[in-house]
């Protein structure tokens, strides 16, 4: 008979579950599932949560009203590295152990990265839809070999950015407020800069840091009007740290020439977003860090950091 109650909200841990239900079953965890696209609303959790022992969470919003409804909770482990989405205080004052998973897919975020500039260059989504039409485009693209990239928060996934950028031949400058980290990028080749002289400076501007309290809505009216005419902005970290009007607005002007977005400040992002009219814009689905070898280390780590805190020792 199971011994612990445990939610699983990650959709990327649902999706391939039956890979570790053994596992959750030698350590006595009855797994539960309940439907989720992204992530669950608070009502939904507050309606969940009573009774369960551990969860591991995506991006659902754990909120200090909603652990106070987790009578039980012991653990809570997310699926992922930004803890944004948790209240950490709450927990803390009630008990509950956090836990995060860095460093399992800093390559395939920066993959995508890459993947959205070559896009935005070379416009091979245009060409792509435009032959499918049965017209034959051919676009003018920039080269990317000459051109400066910024980014915002020089981490694993980053430096993996860099790294890449660093091959096509761009100038990278890159920011981050630990200076370990910095040092780091800066011996492979970035050039390290303040945030103020990244946007200034920066052909296309790429979003790598978790999301905080100071750092909200980073990206704002004042900054997009500090950017070169034109310039492009990649977001795969988190949709709060753009403030989504003021660049639609931006777009909209041509004061920023394109944006890729792999996040939003609501998400799913809703039918009547303004986003979706705009042409110079790609839309993702959060889904940068979606491989299986990157779902799979992230799982298991996921559950190792669930079983520790449940008591058990992880194997």
């Amino acid at each position: 008979m199971s011994v612990w109650r445990v939610l699983i909200t990650s959709p990327q841990l649902q999706h391939t579950i039956e890979a570790h239900r053994q596992r959750l079953i030698d350590h006595e965890i009855d797994a539960e599932l309940p439907p989720v696209v992204q992530q669950l609303s608070e009502e939904e959790l507050i309606a969940l949560l009573p009774g369960v022992d551990g969860i591991i969470v995506g991006d659902d919003p754990l909120t200090r009203a909603v652990l106070l409804h987790a009578d039980q909770l012991k653990v809570i482990s997310k699926w992922g590295v930004g803890v944004d989405n948790i209240d950490l205080a709450a927990a803390e004052e009630v008990g509950i152990r956090v836990t995060n998973t860095p460093g399992m897919f800093g390559d395939e975020v920066a993959d995508v990265v890459i993947g959205y500039l070559i896009l935005l260059a070379r416009h091979l989504h245009y060409v792509d839809r435009g032959v499918r039409d049965g017209q034959w485009p051919k676009p003018e693209g920039v080269s990317l070999a000459g051109r400066t990239i910024g980014i915002v928060g020089l981490g694993q996934i980053g430096q993996a950015v860099a790294k890449r950028a660093l091959a096509t031949g761009m100038e990278v400058i890159g920011t981050d407020v630990s200076s370990e980290s910095a040092a780091v990028a800066q011996r492979s080749g970035v050039k390290i800069v303040d945030l103020l002289e990244l946007f200034r400076h920066a052909d296309v501007v790429s979003l790598n840091c978790p999301l905080t309290v100071e750092n909200r809505h980073m990206v704002s009216e004042a900054t997009l009007a500090t950017m070169k005419h034109g310039a492009w902005i990649i977001n795969t970290a988190r949709g709060g740290l753009i403030h989504e009007d003021a660049l639609i607005a931006a777009l909209v002007s041509g004061r920023i020439g394109a944006a890729a977005l792999d996040v939003f400040e609501i998400e799913p992002l809703p039918a009547s977003s303004p986003l979706r009219q705009i042409s110079q814009v790609i839309l993702g689905s959060h889904n940068g860090s979606n491989t299986a070898d990157a779902v799979h280390r992230t799982s298991v780590r996921a559950i190792d950091n669930l079983i520790a805190g449940l008591g058990g020792t992880a194997n």
